[in-house]
């Protein structure tokens, strides 16, 4: 039997590569992109995350999915003082990062299969614990939430298969050129642990390596 993924976010980047890589595996994928983006193999739905009136015209042309997976990102200058910031660049960073990734899933888990998974991808920067050196203050304080708001989901919904992905520093238009890995190499890692958390009820949180992060 064949599984479906809907992943969230599939433009380019990681999220394009997730999706890629689980139609190589087999996988009936469909990705959402904003514009007019194709995608080879892949079956294309356009949705703006911040606009959630775009999520139930979604959900009704969507089939069963074994894997929901939420992949938003945006960021601001990482030197950036959270002081400095202006309430306009704070809110647009927070809305795609935190808010508008639980608005997803709150409209669309419905149409996750019971033994199927839903995830985020976050980042190793939402750990608190492992804050020692600042910059980026805004997206850390975005995915730190993103990782709160998955917390109270998961108390909601505490028979869910539910994963945080924290996919490592990756050379992307986000991670920047001086990140260690590549996406060839961190994304397939990803996918594993995407397809090992399959049905296992919870929320976990995990890098690329399927190690936990903390928190």
């Amino acid at each position: 039997m064949t599984r479906t993924a809907l992943i969230v976010g599939a433009s380019r980047g990681l999220g394009r590569a997730i999706a890629t890589d689980l139609a190589a595996r087999g996988w009936n994928v469909i990705g959402t992109v904003r514009g007019s983006e194709t995608i080879d193999g892949i079956t294309v739905e356009h949705l703006d995350v911040t606009e959630p009136a775009q999520l139930a015209p979604l959900r009704d042309r969507l089939p069963e999915l074994d894997l929901l997976f939420v992949n938003a990102g945006t960021t601001t200058r990482e030197d950036t003082p959270i002081g400095e910031v202006s309430t306009e660049e704070f809110v647009r960073v927070m809305v795609t990062n935190s808010l508008s990734p639980l608005r997803v899933i709150d409209a669309l888990a419905e149409r996750v299969v019971p033994d199927g998974l839903i995830g985020v991808m976050s980042s190793g920067q939402g750990s608190i614990t492992n804050n020692t050196k600042g910059l980026r203050e805004v997206y850390r304080g975005s995915k730190a939430a993103l990782n709160m708001f998955m917390r109270s989901y998961a108390a909601r919904q505490p028979e869910r298969a539910l994963v945080i992905i924290a996919p490592g520093w990756i050379r992307t238009e986000l991670g920047g050129p001086e990140a260690p890995f590549t996406i060839e190499e961190n994304v397939p890692k990803v996918v594993d642990v995407l397809e090992s958390r399959l049905g296992k009820a919870g929320l976990e949180y995990l890098d690329y390596s399927g190690a936990t992060v903390p928190w």
